[in-house]
């Protein structure tokens, strides 16, 4: 589904990104590990558009989308759930949720879509005319999930999903990520600098150090390696 090759990519002068390959199959949860600062986030900014790549290429559905505007890589059905969740605090769960519907087709199907986010996320629909600024962050972190939702993904990107989150609503957001991506086919990069959650979940995992991707493997190899053991799940 998504391949990307050789990736490079920063900020004016300060190149974050240097040379990153990594692929995400049809229906599989993929982890992008490290640190804070290790580049995570600028890789997906890179991959979604919001930041130009330096050089090489992301080939998703066998088309080349490096170098395109965000909405058109929207359009291919990439969608992305900020970190921090971006939400329009002042505005309804409803109205949060639909802004997620961008294009004709998804506002042709929104009324589906959201029994679609509802069934996932019960709570949303009790909440729905409540102002998402007065919900817990769980269940902000529940409407910014449910607004991608609404936007049809073929592939869902999760930036930090846990960042400020308690951890069993961690778990079941991850869970109700892992769910998605088997029983419905949406594929989901997860980005997450807390590995043992995430791992749980993956199918495979990336690890980012300093802005290149230094591992590779399935969860359980990942688990194993004495590396990420020693530096990222304190054994």
């Amino acid at each position: 589904m998504l391949k990307v090759e050789k990736l490079s990519s920063g900020y004016g002068n300060v190149q974050i990104i240097w040379d990153a390959s990594f692929e995400v199959r049809d229906g599989e949860v993929v982890a992008i590990l490290g640190s804070n600062g290790a580049g995570k986030t600028t890789l997906v900014r890179t991959i979604t558009g919001m930041i130009k790549p330096r050089s090489g290429s992301v080939i998703f559905d066998g088309e080349q989308l490096a170098g395109k505007s965000s909405r058109a890589i929207l359009d291919h059905g990439i969608v992305q759930v900020p970190e921090g969740r971006q939400l329009f605090t002042e505005m309804s769960v409803y109205e949060n949720l639909e802004m997620g519907a961008y294009s004709k087709e998804t506002k042709e199907k929104l009324s589906e879509s959201l029994e679609f986010v509802y069934r996932w996320f019960p709570k949303l629909k009790e909440r729905k005319g409540q102002a998402a600024g007065t919900l817990s962050g769980g269940e902000q972190q529940m409407v910014a999930v449910g607004r991608a939702l609404i936007g049809l993904p073929k592939l869902l990107i999760l930036d930090e999903p846990s960042l400020g989150l308690a951890p069993n609503i961690v778990d079941d957001i991850l869970q109700v990520a892992h769910s998605m991506a088997k029983e419905q086919g949406i594929s989901v990069i997860l980005v997450e600098q807390d590995i043992t959650k995430a791992l749980r979940m993956a199918d495979r995992g990336y690890v980012v150090e300093n802005g290149r991707i230094t591992l590779e493997g399935t969860s359980s190899e990942l688990k194993a390696n004495e590396h990420v053991k020693k530096a990222y799940l304190g054994i």
